[in-house]
């Protein structure tokens, strides 16, 4: 594999992040990585963004918690983890640390537990990033997501980026808002260094015979391939809104998904749901992207991101 040709260098106001290739993990798809090392090789990853911590373990809903649905899936897994302290003492050792940048995923209902979070991870060696997970409600105002009010993002991106040390803040949209620009501007405000979007967009699902939800929660997150449109507009309209760097989530499945989300000016990709449906399909993308590169003859991911042509809509009246 040409390193060069697929390597991805994700710019940071504290040094640049590089990446072998632009292949993440999603939280949440991908355990804390030690789960999914029988099944390829961690190295061959451009990185893995682990399950979401908290500060103290978390059981998660209650069954059943997902549900298949046309071209995707609807979780409400609640969040389950072991907490910080579980996965420092019994996942973060296990991971290839020098060879892979691990980014932790963290969630919390309150700004001051967001910091918490980030000061006890800010000096621990071997983790690169940080990403913030704004899709979690805020107790102190009635359960309204952090992610769904510009203020809220702020105050939460600020908490955590000063906590945070040296380490990079990435903060994760919601695409469940009127404006996702309106929340990313306001995150870079407050000093995040990288956004990932999207997480998963609202659903549910209905047993007909049972006349009863689905899922437990009644609600869930939707996600899969049905989400990717979602996905590439959110990347699009976020990538030219901000200064900072974007990593595209939603639907990837195949080189091409990927060759998207970079071609609408995302750095990288997180791979969610295919992990589920096949547990070795995110190491076998960093060689299908190559193959698809060589075919496209396209001469290296660096060069080739954000370079989407867009037609110019004032001919469209002309014709």
């Amino acid at each position: 594999m040409d390193d060069n040709k697929m390597q991805m260098t994700i710019p940071l106001k504290s040094g640049d992040l590089v990446l072998k290739n632009p292949v993440l993990t999603a939280s949440g798809t991908f355990g804390y990585g030690v789960e999914f090392s029988r099944y390829g090789d961690l190295t061959g990853l451009g990185g893995i963004v682990t399950k979401g911590l908290s500060l103290k373990p978390m059981k998660g809903n209650p069954q059943p918690r997902i549900v298949e649905t046309a071209a995707g899936m609807l979780n409400a897994i609640g969040l389950q983890n072991w907490g910080v302290e579980g996965f420092l003492e019994n996942y973060l050792p296990k991971l290839p640390l020098e060879q892979l940048p691990v980014i932790v995923n963290i969630y919390a209902h309150s700004p001051e537990d967001f910091s918490s979070l980030a000061a006890r991870l800010s000096n621990v060696p071997g983790i690169a990033a940080l990403e913030v997970n704004i899709s979690c409600p805020n107790v102190a105002c009635g359960g309204l997501l952090f992610g769904q009010d510009p203020k809220m993002a702020f105050e939460v991106t600020r908490a955590v980026k000063q906590a945070s040390g040296n380490l990079p803040v990435m903060v994760k949209l919601s695409p469940n808002v009127t404006s996702i620009t309106e929340i990313a501007l306001a995150c870079e405000e407050g000093g995040a260094d990288m956004l990932s979007c999207i997480n998963t967009l609202t659903g549910m699902a209905v047993d007909l015979k049972g006349r009863r939800p689905a899922l437990a929660n009644v609600v869930g997150g939707l996600s899969g391939p049905a989400i990717k449109p979602v996905a590439l507009r959110c990347v699009w309209q976020v990538a030219n809104a901000v200064k900072i760097p974007v990593i595209g989530i939603g639907g990837v499945y195949c080189a091409d998904d990927i060759l998207e989300f970079l071609l609408v000016g995302a750095y990288a990709v997180q791979v969610g749901t295919a992990n589920f449906h096949r547990p070795n399909k995110a190491f076998e993308l960093p060689a299908e992207l190559e193959a698809r590169m060589k075919k496209l003859k396209i001469e290296n991911l660096q060069s080739f991101r954000g370079t989407l042509q867009i037609p110019d809509i004032k001919s469209w009246d002309e014709m």
